[in-house]
Protein backbone atom coordinates (compact mmCIF):
# COMPACT_ATOMS: atom_id res chain seq x y z
CA UNK A 1 0.00 0.00 0.00
CA UNK A 2 1.11 3.39 -1.14
CA UNK A 3 2.05 5.14 1.68
CA UNK A 4 -0.34 8.14 2.72
CA UNK A 5 -0.70 11.49 3.88
CA UNK A 6 -1.26 12.30 7.67
CA UNK A 7 -4.06 14.54 8.54
CA UNK A 8 -2.96 17.83 7.87
CA UNK A 9 -5.61 20.74 7.06
CA UNK A 10 -4.16 24.27 6.92
CA UNK A 11 -6.45 27.33 7.55
CA UNK A 12 -9.81 25.43 7.84
CA UNK A 13 -10.90 24.42 11.61
CA UNK A 14 -11.50 20.69 12.20
CA UNK A 15 -14.53 21.47 13.77
CA UNK A 16 -16.05 22.99 10.78
CA UNK A 17 -15.57 19.27 8.30
CA UNK A 18 -17.09 16.00 8.51
CA UNK A 19 -14.31 13.49 8.32
CA UNK A 20 -13.95 9.77 7.01
CA UNK A 21 -11.76 7.37 8.54
CA UNK A 22 -9.73 4.90 6.61
CA UNK A 23 -8.79 2.21 9.16
CA UNK A 24 -6.84 0.13 6.51
CA UNK A 25 -4.95 3.62 5.35
CA UNK A 26 -4.63 4.96 9.12
CA UNK A 27 -6.00 7.89 7.96
CA UNK A 28 -7.84 10.74 8.01
CA UNK A 29 -9.71 11.71 4.30
CA UNK A 30 -12.50 15.04 4.62
CA UNK A 31 -15.74 13.09 3.59
CA UNK A 32 -15.79 15.64 0.29
CA UNK A 33 -12.72 13.71 -0.63
CA UNK A 34 -13.89 10.34 0.41
CA UNK A 35 -16.89 10.25 -2.08
CA UNK A 36 -14.27 11.33 -4.68
CA UNK A 37 -12.39 7.92 -3.77
CA UNK A 38 -12.42 5.41 -6.49
CA UNK A 39 -13.12 1.79 -5.47
CA UNK A 40 -13.60 -1.38 -7.44
CA UNK A 41 -11.73 0.46 -10.88
CA UNK A 42 -12.79 -2.39 -13.90
CA UNK A 43 -9.33 -4.45 -14.61
CA UNK A 44 -7.01 -2.00 -12.29
CA UNK A 45 -3.80 -4.25 -11.20
CA UNK A 46 -4.21 -5.04 -7.66
CA UNK A 47 -0.27 -4.37 -6.97
CA UNK A 48 1.27 -2.52 -6.44
CA UNK A 49 -2.04 -0.77 -4.41
CA UNK A 50 -2.31 3.48 -5.62
CA UNK A 51 -4.49 5.99 -3.58
CA UNK A 52 -6.91 7.89 -6.11
CA UNK A 53 -9.75 9.99 -6.65
CA UNK A 54 -11.95 11.76 -9.71
CA UNK A 55 -14.82 13.42 -9.87
CA UNK A 56 -16.00 16.93 -10.94
CA UNK A 57 -15.09 20.62 -9.40
CA UNK A 58 -17.58 23.34 -10.34
CA UNK A 59 -15.90 26.48 -11.76
CA UNK A 60 -18.73 28.63 -12.50
CA UNK A 61 -22.13 28.16 -10.31
CA UNK A 62 -24.12 30.01 -12.22
CA UNK A 63 -23.17 28.84 -15.48
CA UNK A 64 -23.33 25.31 -14.37
CA UNK A 65 -19.85 24.49 -15.79
CA UNK A 66 -17.48 21.65 -14.15
CA UNK A 67 -14.37 20.73 -15.39
CA UNK A 68 -13.65 16.95 -14.49
CA UNK A 69 -10.33 15.43 -12.78
CA UNK A 70 -8.52 12.28 -11.90
CA UNK A 71 -6.07 12.40 -8.88
CA UNK A 72 -3.42 10.12 -8.00
CA UNK A 73 -1.23 10.17 -5.06
CA UNK A 74 2.56 9.72 -4.87
CA UNK A 75 3.16 6.50 -4.49
CA UNK A 76 5.79 7.32 -1.75
CA UNK A 77 5.75 9.98 0.99
CA UNK A 78 2.78 12.36 -0.85
CA UNK A 79 2.88 14.33 2.10
CA UNK A 80 6.00 15.33 1.29
CA UNK A 81 6.05 15.58 -2.59
CA UNK A 82 5.08 18.25 -5.13
CA UNK A 83 1.36 18.72 -6.92
CA UNK A 84 1.88 18.37 -10.50
CA UNK A 85 -1.08 19.62 -12.70
CA UNK A 86 -0.68 18.00 -15.89
CA UNK A 87 -2.95 19.07 -19.27
CA UNK A 88 -3.21 18.57 -22.47
CA UNK A 89 -3.70 20.51 -25.59
CA UNK A 90 -5.98 19.86 -28.88
CA UNK A 91 -7.33 21.74 -28.54
CA UNK A 92 -9.80 19.25 -27.34
CA UNK A 93 -8.28 16.23 -26.60
CA UNK A 94 -8.37 15.04 -22.96
CA UNK A 95 -5.95 14.31 -20.35
CA UNK A 96 -7.81 11.62 -19.06
CA UNK A 97 -7.35 9.71 -22.57
CA UNK A 98 -3.79 10.46 -23.04
CA UNK A 99 -1.59 12.03 -19.79
CA UNK A 100 -3.68 9.09 -17.57
CA UNK A 101 -4.45 6.40 -19.41
CA UNK A 102 -1.95 6.49 -21.94
CA UNK A 103 1.03 8.18 -20.84
CA UNK A 104 2.41 8.79 -17.61
CA UNK A 105 -0.59 8.46 -15.26
CA UNK A 106 0.19 4.83 -13.18
CA UNK A 107 -2.28 2.43 -14.57
CA UNK A 108 -2.04 2.67 -18.65
CA UNK A 109 -5.08 0.72 -21.00
CA UNK A 110 -3.88 -2.75 -22.64
CA UNK A 111 -2.96 -2.42 -25.95
CA UNK A 112 -6.14 -4.76 -26.58
CA UNK A 113 -8.35 -2.52 -24.88
CA UNK A 114 -9.54 -4.94 -22.45
CA UNK A 115 -8.25 -3.61 -19.21
CA UNK A 116 -5.38 -1.94 -17.29
CA UNK A 117 -1.57 -2.33 -16.71
CA UNK A 118 0.88 -0.39 -14.01
CA UNK A 119 2.64 1.53 -15.10
CA UNK A 120 6.33 1.54 -13.62
CA UNK A 121 7.29 4.75 -15.32
CA UNK A 122 3.91 6.82 -13.81
CA UNK A 123 4.92 10.16 -12.44
CA UNK A 124 3.48 9.84 -9.37
CA UNK A 125 6.39 8.18 -8.36
CA UNK A 126 7.75 11.42 -8.34
CA UNK A 127 4.62 13.67 -7.64
CA UNK A 128 1.51 13.79 -6.34
CA UNK A 129 -0.19 14.09 -10.12
CA UNK A 130 -3.91 15.58 -11.12
CA UNK A 131 -5.23 15.19 -14.68
CA UNK A 132 -7.98 18.17 -15.77
CA UNK A 133 -9.89 17.21 -18.54
CA UNK A 134 -10.24 20.90 -19.92
CA UNK A 135 -11.55 23.28 -21.27
CA UNK A 136 -15.45 22.68 -20.91
CA UNK A 137 -16.21 19.91 -23.77
CA UNK A 138 -13.54 17.75 -23.26
CA UNK A 139 -14.00 14.73 -22.13
CA UNK A 140 -16.27 14.44 -19.40
CA UNK A 141 -15.95 18.29 -18.72
CA UNK A 142 -19.27 20.02 -19.61
CA UNK A 143 -21.18 23.36 -19.27
CA UNK A 144 -25.30 23.93 -18.85
CA UNK A 145 -24.90 26.92 -20.75
CA UNK A 146 -24.67 25.93 -24.20
CA UNK A 147 -23.12 29.50 -25.27
CA UNK A 148 -20.25 29.02 -23.03
CA UNK A 149 -18.89 26.51 -25.94
CA UNK A 150 -19.18 29.44 -28.61
CA UNK A 151 -16.55 31.81 -25.94
CA UNK A 152 -13.97 29.18 -25.73
CA UNK A 153 -10.89 30.89 -25.89
CA UNK A 154 -7.10 31.00 -23.92
CA UNK A 155 -8.30 33.64 -21.50
CA UNK A 156 -11.93 31.63 -21.00
CA UNK A 157 -9.95 28.63 -20.39
CA UNK A 158 -7.28 29.82 -17.89
CA UNK A 159 -9.81 31.29 -15.65
CA UNK A 160 -11.43 28.00 -15.41
CA UNK A 161 -8.58 26.26 -15.00
CA UNK A 162 -7.50 28.21 -12.23
CA UNK A 163 -10.94 28.06 -10.58
CA UNK A 164 -10.86 24.74 -11.08
CA UNK A 165 -7.65 24.91 -9.01
CA UNK A 166 -8.64 26.94 -5.81
CA UNK A 167 -11.60 24.99 -5.51
CA UNK A 168 -9.81 21.80 -6.12
CA UNK A 169 -7.48 23.26 -3.42
CA UNK A 170 -10.63 23.21 -0.90
CA UNK A 171 -11.80 19.88 -1.45
CA UNK A 172 -8.41 18.15 -0.88
CA UNK A 173 -6.79 21.30 1.63
CA UNK A 174 -3.75 19.03 2.71
CA UNK A 175 -1.95 19.95 -0.75
CA UNK A 176 -2.76 23.65 -0.25
CA UNK A 177 0.90 24.43 0.95
CA UNK A 178 2.93 21.38 -1.42
CA UNK A 179 4.91 23.14 -3.75
CA UNK A 180 2.61 23.53 -7.40
CA UNK A 181 3.96 22.84 -10.62
CA UNK A 182 1.94 22.55 -14.14
CA UNK A 183 2.84 20.54 -17.02
CA UNK A 184 1.38 19.84 -20.10
CA UNK A 185 2.20 18.93 -24.16
CA UNK A 186 0.99 20.40 -27.64
CA UNK A 187 -1.62 22.71 -27.33
CA UNK A 188 -1.15 22.84 -23.83
CA UNK A 189 2.23 24.80 -24.65
CA UNK A 190 -0.95 27.66 -24.62
CA UNK A 191 -2.45 26.33 -21.52
CA UNK A 192 0.08 26.25 -18.79
CA UNK A 193 2.32 29.21 -19.09
CA UNK A 194 -0.86 31.15 -19.11
CA UNK A 195 -2.63 29.39 -16.40
CA UNK A 196 1.01 30.06 -14.65
CA UNK A 197 0.91 33.75 -15.19
CA UNK A 198 -2.42 33.73 -14.02
CA UNK A 199 -1.87 32.08 -10.78
CA UNK A 200 1.36 34.33 -10.70
CA UNK A 201 -0.12 37.74 -10.95
CA UNK A 202 -3.47 36.89 -8.33
CA UNK A 203 -0.75 35.49 -5.78
CA UNK A 204 0.18 38.95 -5.80
CA UNK A 205 -3.18 39.76 -4.20
CA UNK A 206 -3.90 37.82 -1.01
CA UNK A 207 -6.63 39.59 0.49
CA UNK A 208 -8.82 38.50 -2.47
CA UNK A 209 -6.90 35.54 -3.72
CA UNK A 210 -5.42 31.94 -2.16
CA UNK A 211 -2.38 31.45 -2.35
CA UNK A 212 -0.76 28.73 -4.67
CA UNK A 213 2.84 27.48 -3.57
CA UNK A 214 3.84 27.66 -7.83
CA UNK A 215 7.58 27.20 -8.34
CA UNK A 216 7.02 26.53 -11.95
CA UNK A 217 6.05 24.82 -15.21
CA UNK A 218 7.28 22.03 -18.21
CA UNK A 219 5.91 21.58 -21.72
CA UNK A 220 6.42 18.95 -24.15
CA UNK A 221 6.41 19.49 -27.92
CA UNK A 222 4.33 22.56 -27.23
CA UNK A 223 2.71 24.83 -29.37
CA UNK A 224 4.30 28.28 -28.66
CA UNK A 225 4.41 30.92 -31.40
CA UNK A 226 2.62 30.66 -34.61
CA UNK A 227 5.15 31.95 -37.10
CA UNK A 228 7.86 29.56 -35.11
CA UNK A 229 5.70 26.93 -34.91
CA UNK A 230 4.45 27.13 -38.66
CA UNK A 231 8.11 27.66 -40.00
CA UNK A 232 9.44 24.98 -38.18
CA UNK A 233 6.26 22.56 -39.26
CA UNK A 234 7.27 23.09 -42.82
CA UNK A 235 11.31 23.07 -42.65
CA UNK A 236 10.75 19.74 -40.19
CA UNK A 237 8.94 18.15 -43.18
CA UNK A 238 11.26 19.45 -45.58
CA UNK A 239 13.91 18.21 -43.74
CA UNK A 240 12.84 15.03 -43.02
CA UNK A 241 11.96 13.93 -46.53
CA UNK A 242 8.10 14.18 -46.61
CA UNK A 243 8.03 16.96 -49.12
CA UNK A 244 9.96 17.83 -52.33
CA UNK A 245 12.56 21.02 -52.56
CA UNK A 246 9.61 22.45 -54.94
CA UNK A 247 7.06 21.97 -52.53
CA UNK A 248 9.51 23.71 -49.72
CA UNK A 249 10.49 26.29 -52.22
CA UNK A 250 7.11 27.57 -52.79
CA UNK A 251 5.92 27.33 -49.11
CA UNK A 252 8.95 29.90 -48.48
CA UNK A 253 7.80 32.05 -51.44
CA UNK A 254 3.96 32.13 -50.69
CA UNK A 255 3.52 32.03 -47.06
CA UNK A 256 3.71 34.79 -44.77
CA UNK A 257 3.41 32.66 -40.90
CA UNK A 258 3.67 36.05 -39.41
CA UNK A 259 -0.18 36.70 -39.98
CA UNK A 260 -3.43 35.34 -39.00
CA UNK A 261 -4.96 34.70 -42.09
CA UNK A 262 -3.12 33.01 -45.40
CA UNK A 263 -3.82 33.70 -49.06
CA UNK A 264 -5.15 31.27 -50.69
CA UNK A 265 -1.59 29.85 -52.36
CA UNK A 266 -0.39 29.41 -48.62
CA UNK A 267 -3.07 27.22 -48.29
CA UNK A 268 -2.41 25.02 -51.01
CA UNK A 269 1.07 25.07 -50.74
CA UNK A 270 0.54 23.70 -47.02
CA UNK A 271 -2.34 21.56 -48.21
CA UNK A 272 1.32 19.39 -50.07
CA UNK A 273 2.24 19.30 -46.65
CA UNK A 274 -0.66 17.98 -44.60
CA UNK A 275 -1.74 15.36 -47.97
CA UNK A 276 2.02 13.88 -47.24
CA UNK A 277 1.40 12.86 -43.87
CA UNK A 278 -1.61 11.18 -44.45
CA UNK A 279 0.17 8.14 -45.56
CA UNK A 280 2.99 8.41 -42.34
CA UNK A 281 1.52 9.46 -38.66
CA UNK A 282 2.50 13.33 -38.57
CA UNK A 283 2.92 12.72 -34.21
CA UNK A 284 6.10 10.32 -34.58
CA UNK A 285 7.02 10.30 -38.10
CA UNK A 286 9.37 6.69 -38.05
CA UNK A 287 6.62 5.20 -36.27
CA UNK A 288 4.46 2.64 -37.84
CA UNK A 289 0.88 3.83 -38.40
CA UNK A 290 -2.24 1.96 -36.60
CA UNK A 291 -3.61 -0.69 -39.02
CA UNK A 292 -6.74 -0.64 -36.84
CA UNK A 293 -9.84 0.74 -39.43
CA UNK A 294 -12.13 2.99 -37.38
CA UNK A 295 -8.82 4.69 -36.14
CA UNK A 296 -7.16 5.11 -39.07
CA UNK A 297 -10.28 6.20 -40.93
CA UNK A 298 -10.78 8.70 -37.70
CA UNK A 299 -7.25 10.38 -38.29
CA UNK A 300 -7.39 10.65 -42.03
CA UNK A 301 -10.53 12.54 -41.59
CA UNK A 302 -9.00 14.95 -39.32
CA UNK A 303 -6.01 15.82 -40.96
CA UNK A 304 -8.71 15.96 -44.23
CA UNK A 305 -11.18 18.19 -42.19
CA UNK A 306 -7.91 20.85 -41.21
CA UNK A 307 -8.57 23.34 -43.91
CA UNK A 308 -9.47 26.53 -42.69
CA UNK A 309 -12.61 28.40 -42.68
CA UNK A 310 -12.73 31.04 -44.82
CA UNK A 311 -12.76 34.59 -43.67
CA UNK A 312 -12.60 38.15 -45.22
CA UNK A 313 -9.32 38.80 -45.59
CA UNK A 314 -8.83 35.11 -47.65
CA UNK A 315 -8.06 32.32 -45.43
CA UNK A 316 -7.39 31.63 -41.39
CA UNK A 317 -4.90 29.33 -40.89
CA UNK A 318 -4.58 25.13 -40.98
CA UNK A 319 -5.22 23.47 -37.54
CA UNK A 320 -5.00 19.82 -36.64
CA UNK A 321 -5.21 18.82 -33.49
CA UNK A 322 -2.71 18.46 -31.62
CA UNK A 323 -2.23 14.77 -29.54
CA UNK A 324 -3.86 12.39 -31.44
CA UNK A 325 -2.56 8.78 -31.67
CA UNK A 326 -5.22 7.18 -33.51
CA UNK A 327 -4.47 2.97 -31.67
CA UNK A 328 -4.36 4.14 -28.12
CA UNK A 329 -7.31 6.35 -28.49
CA UNK A 330 -9.76 3.41 -30.23
CA UNK A 331 -8.24 1.44 -26.97
CA UNK A 332 -8.96 4.48 -24.59
CA UNK A 333 -12.16 5.16 -25.62
CA UNK A 334 -13.33 1.60 -25.82
CA UNK A 335 -12.05 1.63 -21.90
CA UNK A 336 -13.93 5.23 -20.48
CA UNK A 337 -17.41 4.30 -22.77
CA UNK A 338 -18.48 1.65 -20.18
CA UNK A 339 -20.66 2.07 -17.52
CA UNK A 340 -18.83 0.18 -14.75
CA UNK A 341 -15.89 2.23 -15.76
CA UNK A 342 -18.17 5.60 -15.65
CA UNK A 343 -19.16 4.55 -12.35
CA UNK A 344 -15.98 3.74 -10.66
CA UNK A 345 -14.60 6.99 -11.48
CA UNK A 346 -17.76 9.48 -10.84
CA UNK A 347 -17.84 10.76 -14.15
CA UNK A 348 -21.25 11.64 -16.03
CA UNK A 349 -23.43 10.85 -13.02
CA UNK A 350 -25.75 13.43 -14.10
CA UNK A 351 -26.00 12.57 -17.25
CA UNK A 352 -24.33 16.15 -18.80
CA UNK A 353 -21.57 14.52 -20.87
CA UNK A 354 -23.38 14.25 -24.43
CA UNK A 355 -22.72 11.24 -26.83
CA UNK A 356 -19.63 9.07 -26.22
CA UNK A 357 -16.78 9.80 -24.68
CA UNK A 358 -13.82 10.86 -26.98
CA UNK A 359 -10.14 11.08 -26.21
CA UNK A 360 -10.18 14.14 -28.54
CA UNK A 361 -13.39 16.43 -29.41
CA UNK A 362 -12.23 17.50 -33.03
CA UNK A 363 -15.10 19.25 -33.63
CA UNK A 364 -13.62 22.49 -30.94
CA UNK A 365 -11.17 23.07 -33.59
CA UNK A 366 -13.77 24.83 -35.54
CA UNK A 367 -15.37 26.49 -32.34
CA UNK A 368 -12.28 27.42 -30.45
CA UNK A 369 -11.41 31.44 -31.37
CA UNK A 370 -7.80 31.55 -31.53
CA UNK A 371 -6.91 34.85 -30.17
CA UNK A 372 -2.96 34.49 -28.95
CA UNK A 373 -0.32 34.23 -31.59
CA UNK A 374 2.56 33.77 -28.85
CA UNK A 375 2.77 33.57 -25.62
CA UNK A 376 6.78 34.33 -25.70
CA UNK A 377 6.03 37.13 -23.83
CA UNK A 378 4.56 35.17 -20.42
CA UNK A 379 7.87 33.42 -20.93
CA UNK A 380 10.03 36.19 -20.69
CA UNK A 381 7.88 37.72 -17.38
CA UNK A 382 7.80 34.24 -15.59
CA UNK A 383 11.45 34.05 -16.47
CA UNK A 384 12.10 37.27 -14.52
CA UNK A 385 9.82 35.98 -11.63
CA UNK A 386 11.84 33.29 -11.10
CA UNK A 387 9.75 30.33 -11.77
CA UNK A 388 11.62 27.02 -13.13
CA UNK A 389 10.72 26.82 -16.41
CA UNK A 390 11.70 23.35 -18.66
CA UNK A 391 10.80 23.05 -22.73
CA UNK A 392 10.80 19.52 -23.84
CA UNK A 393 10.66 18.03 -27.41
CA UNK A 394 10.04 14.45 -29.18
CA UNK A 395 12.55 14.76 -32.20
CA UNK A 396 10.83 12.56 -34.70
CA UNK A 397 7.57 14.43 -34.02
CA UNK A 398 6.51 16.48 -36.98
CA UNK A 399 2.90 18.66 -35.63
CA UNK A 400 5.04 20.33 -33.22
CA UNK A 401 8.73 19.68 -34.28
CA UNK A 402 11.53 20.53 -32.43
CA UNK A 403 12.90 22.59 -34.62
CA UNK A 404 10.02 25.26 -34.60
CA UNK A 405 10.90 25.06 -30.47
CA UNK A 406 14.30 25.97 -31.33
CA UNK A 407 13.30 29.01 -33.02
CA UNK A 408 10.88 30.21 -30.08
CA UNK A 409 14.02 29.74 -27.35
CA UNK A 410 16.01 31.58 -29.47
CA UNK A 411 13.34 34.48 -30.06
CA UNK A 412 13.34 34.97 -26.47
CA UNK A 413 17.13 36.45 -26.13
CA UNK A 414 18.18 34.76 -23.21
CA UNK A 415 21.97 34.82 -21.58
CA UNK A 416 23.21 31.28 -23.08
CA UNK A 417 24.26 29.02 -19.56
CA UNK A 418 25.68 26.22 -21.26
CA UNK A 419 25.86 25.44 -24.49
CA UNK A 420 24.45 22.20 -26.72
CA UNK A 421 25.17 18.67 -25.55
CA UNK A 422 24.04 15.47 -25.35
CA UNK A 423 22.67 13.61 -21.99
CA UNK A 424 22.15 10.40 -21.47
CA UNK A 425 20.31 7.55 -20.21
CA UNK A 426 21.00 3.86 -20.01
CA UNK A 427 24.50 4.61 -21.81
CA UNK A 428 22.61 5.81 -24.47
CA UNK A 429 22.30 9.20 -25.79
CA UNK A 430 18.94 10.09 -24.36
CA UNK A 431 18.83 13.61 -26.05
CA UNK A 432 20.45 17.41 -26.30
CA UNK A 433 19.92 20.23 -24.09
CA UNK A 434 20.89 23.50 -23.66
CA UNK A 435 20.23 25.61 -20.59
CA UNK A 436 20.03 29.30 -20.76
CA UNK A 437 19.73 31.42 -17.85
CA UNK A 438 15.81 31.15 -16.42
CA UNK A 439 14.82 28.31 -18.94
CA UNK A 440 16.13 25.11 -20.38
CA UNK A 441 15.35 23.28 -23.59
CA UNK A 442 15.83 19.42 -23.85
CA UNK A 443 15.48 17.13 -26.77
CA UNK A 444 14.08 13.46 -26.65
CA UNK A 445 15.75 11.24 -28.90
CA UNK A 446 13.36 8.86 -30.87
CA UNK A 447 10.65 10.45 -29.41
CA UNK A 448 7.10 12.26 -31.28
CA UNK A 449 4.69 14.01 -29.86
CA UNK A 450 3.96 12.26 -27.13
CA UNK A 451 6.93 11.57 -25.34
CA UNK A 452 5.96 10.05 -22.37
CA UNK A 453 4.32 7.44 -24.50
CA UNK A 454 7.32 6.82 -26.58
CA UNK A 455 10.09 6.87 -24.21
CA UNK A 456 8.57 6.56 -20.93
CA UNK A 457 11.97 5.82 -18.76
CA UNK A 458 13.29 8.62 -20.26
CA UNK A 459 10.45 10.72 -19.79
CA UNK A 460 10.34 9.60 -16.22
CA UNK A 461 14.22 10.84 -15.85
CA UNK A 462 13.28 14.15 -17.37
CA UNK A 463 10.42 14.38 -15.04
CA UNK A 464 12.32 13.50 -12.04
CA UNK A 465 15.22 15.82 -12.94
CA UNK A 466 13.41 18.89 -13.19
CA UNK A 467 11.59 18.00 -10.00
CA UNK A 468 14.18 17.08 -7.77
CA UNK A 469 16.69 20.02 -9.24
CA UNK A 470 19.05 17.67 -10.60
CA UNK A 471 21.43 17.72 -13.44
CA UNK A 472 20.47 15.86 -16.55
CA UNK A 473 23.32 13.11 -16.39
CA UNK A 474 25.52 14.58 -19.26
CA UNK A 475 27.96 10.87 -19.20
CA UNK A 476 27.03 7.60 -20.32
Amino acid sequence: MASAPKAFIPFIHLSSLCFFISIEASQIYPQEQEQDRVLNLPGQPSNPSVSHFSGYITVHQDHGRALFYWFFEAQTQPTKKPLLLWLNGGPGCSSIGYGAAVELGPFKIKTNGTGLEFNKYAWNTEANLLFLESPIGVGFSYTNTSSDLSKLDDVFVADDAYNFLVNWLKRFPQYQAHDFYIAGESYAGHYVPQLAELVYDRNKDLDTNPFINLKGFIVGNPETDDFYDMKGLAEYAWSHAVVSDQVYERINRVCNFKVWSWTRECVEAMNVVYQQYREIDIYNIYAPTCIIDRASSLTLSRISNSNPKVDKNGFRRMRILGGYDPCFSTYAEDYFNRMDVQTSIHANTSGKTKGNWRVCNGSMLGTYNFTVFSVLPIYIKLVKAGLKIWVYSGDADGRVPVIGSRYCMEALGLPLKSPWHSWYHNNQVGGRFVEYEGLTLVTVRGAGHLVALDKPSEALLLISSFLLGHDLPTQK
